[in-house]
């Protein structure tokens, strides 16, 4: 309930703003939404490469090393889109096309 609270507060406050405001306010807003997202998918594929590589190192001991090693590549790239998203991020925040 407070959070549907709060959203309607920050909602109504870009009735009162100008059009700049609402743009910046809106970015604020996208920004949140699209690293919260970013994070909890990296964190999702990132527990099952983590998964994957326990289980198949508990199945063949022999090959822990290459395992390892993907597994380490495999969650650079996953990392590699959340970066990507907080440089999206930035933009909208620091240089954000809209406003001209």
């Amino acid at each position: 309930m407070k959070k549907i609270l709060f959203l309607m507060a920050a909602f109504a406050t870009f009735a009162f703003a100008g059009e700049a405001e609402t743009i910046k306010a809106y970015s604020v807003l996208t920004v949140g939404i699209v690293l919260g997202l970013a994070a909890f998918g990296a964190a999702i594929g990132m527990g099952n490469t983590a998964s994957a590589t326990i289980s198949g190192t508990a199945r063949n001991p022999g090959i822990g090393g290459k395992l390892v090693t993907t597994m380490f590549i495999a969650l650079a790239m996953i990392e590699a889109q959340v970066i990507y998203a907080l440089v999206i991020a930035l933009i909208l925040l620091y240089k954000n096309p809209l406003l001209g």
